[in-house]
């Protein structure tokens, strides 16, 4: 029988049979040059061991090829692919030494992790954390446990606030039943009759109170004795000492100006402000404000005096007088309003200019010119020098040009383009820019004890000025700033400190927002130091100690 297999044709017998099979083998695997080559007459134990040679070389690579594709693990598809895409995104680039040999990871002794799994050698895992910014240090705003205070029982006599029983006189003639329920009916009237005689003698004493109140006619409201304490003060001062640029005096003023309870209220017309007397024992009004404890309140649209004070001591200035932020049911509703201290110190005032030294705009550049008492030197006759030492004009420029406070330099708003809400656009001054020369000065203020210093009074700063529209006309001729408080401005602290400072009035950091409310206006004034600090440099101005 004839066997015809890939283009040879050959006879087939019973010792060749097992010579089919190899044909066959041959004939698949082999690729038809070899088949040539196998076909050709040759020695067989020679081409036996070559096509041998070739078939071991052949399924060699084919096991090779096989082994990348083959799992070597058991699982699905599905499973293979996710684990691969998975190494696939840890491995990293190897990397390559300096010597130009790379070495190649050891596959034959794989790691093993905490819980028993593989993990690829040389495999360096990287976390990335964003840079957390880093709020500015408040120190000393850390507030400490409080211990639970037992409430102790009333003794015998002694009353509750007014406050507590405003407007719940009829709540407990209504509620008899509370009473009912632990000593019968005629121990409840018996508790009601005794209540209603309490609250008798306590109205009786508060219409004596209110009569005595009264310094003089035109007071606005009557003594407020029956005053709840407060828990505690609204000064926050959590560590052991307060922030250096505030003195000790300072705080007890601001202690007293948010803690003490209110004697009276009375109106002073002159001024045009609401007088406030602290409870001091028997005095009278007149001797408490002699004393220091009376103060001025102001509206809420003037809270900026707050800032305004902290402000100037941490500049180092110290020219305005302490102020706090309070809230109280007798003026403003309950609104937090700003309260200024009253220093009966201050050299009396006129009505119009509400100056205790009298100035006009052309007087006051002259004044600059002639440099009075600086170094020390008593100015002539003929120079037409003030009292008033030249380095205050310098301290006060500064200050208004932070704060922006236009009305004691520049009453008539000629310096700016002024809004609608300003005194100046509201009282017409605006239009009087013509002839500035001839415009006063105001709130120019002096001591009785000390005529050479200035006192920083009404002290309504703006923060609604774009840094395109600010009154440069305050600056006008000055040439000189103290060194305090550029130093202050230059050393990137100012931020830190006026939130430490004004972290120490409650009132009136809960009244801005918190620190959010807090930070937005000292962004104001981190911006205009800048372009103070500019025109400094641009204006060749010197820079000096004036701690005179």
């Amino acid at each position: 029988m004839l066997f015809s297999s890939c283009g040879f044709t050959t006879e087939m017998t019973t010792f060749d049979q097992p010579s089919k099979t190899k044909n066959l083998f041959i004939c698949c695997l082999c690729p038809p040059r070899v088949l040539r080559f196998w076909t050709c007459r040759r020695p067989r134990t020679r081409r036996n061991l070559l096509v041998g040679t070739v078939c071991v070389i052949y399924l060699g690579f084919l096991i090779s090829q096989v082994g990348h594709v083959l799992p070597q693990h058991k699982g699905g598809h599905q499973k293979i692919s996710s684990r691969s895409l998975q190494d696939a995104a840890q491995t990293p680039f190897l990397g390559i030494p300096l010597d130009g040999t790379l070495s190649p990871p050891n596959f034959q002794e794989p790691q093993l992790g905490s819980n028993g799994t593989s993990l690829p050698l040389n495999v360096v895992y990287i976390t990335l954390r964003s840079k957390r910014s880093k709020p500015a240090n408040i120190r000393g705003t850390v507030k400490p446990k409080r211990r639970k205070k037992h409430a102790t029982p009333l003794s015998y006599g002694q009353h509750f606030p007014q406050a507590t029983f405003m407007g719940r006189e009829e709540a407990f003639a209504q509620q008899p039943w509370r009473a009912t329920r632990r000593v019968g009916a005629m121990a409840a009237a018996v508790a009601l009759e005794a209540r209603k005689h309490q609250l008798d003698e306590h109205r009786h004493k508060e219409t004596a109170i209110r009569e005595r109140g009264h310094w003089r006619s035109g007071g606005i409201s009557g003594v407020a004795k029956a005053q709840p304490q407060p828990e505690e003060s609204n000064i926050r001062i959590y560590s052991e000492s307060s922030p250096s640029w505030l003195s000790k005096d300072d705080i007890l003023n601001m202690r007293m100006l948010a803690d003490s309870q209110i004697e009276s209220i009375q109106e002073i017309p002159s001024h045009k402000a609401v007088l406030v007397v602290f409870a001091r024992g028997a005095s009278t009004t007149r001797t408490a404000c002699h004393q220091g404890h009376c103060a001025i309140v102001k509206r809420p649209l003037d809270m900026s005096e707050v800032f305004a004070f902290h402000l100037d001591r941490i500049l180092g200035l110290n020219r305005s007088l302490p102020s706090v932020s309070r809230r109280s049911k007798f003026f403003q509703g309950g609104q937090a309003c700003p309260l200024i201290l009253w220093d009966s110190s201050l050299s009396p005032t006129d009505n119009s200019t509400h100056s205790s030294l009298r100035l006009t705009w052309g007087q006051y550049q002259q004044l600059l010119k002639q440099k009075c008492w600086q170094s020390g030197k008593v100015p002539k006759a003929e120079s037409g020098c003030t009292e008033i030492h030249h380095h205050e004009w310098s301290k006060m420029a500064l200050f208004d040009f932070l704060l922006q406070i236009y009305n004691r330099l520049d009453r008539n708003c000629c310096g700016f383009k002024p809004l609608k809400e300003d005194s100046c656009m509201q009282q017409g001054l605006k239009l009087k820019c013509s002839n500035q020369d001839a415009v006063d000065l105001t709130h120019i203020v002096q001591r009785r004890h000390d005529r050479r210093h200035l006192a920083f009074i009404d002290n309504k700063g703006f923060f609604d000025r774009n840094e395109d529209n600010l009154d440069f006309k305050i600056l006008q001729g000055i040439n000189e700033f103290p060194e305090s408080a550029i130093s202050v401005l230059r050393s990137q602290r100012l931020r830190e400190k006026l939130l430490q400072s004004l972290f120490l009035d409650k009132i009136y950091w809960e009244s801005q927002g918190g620190r959010k409310g807090i930070e937005k206006l000292i962004d104001v004034i981190e911006r205009r130091s800048k372009i103070l600090l500019t025109y400094i440099n641009a204006h060749g101005a010197k820079v000096l100690p004036m701690n005179e």
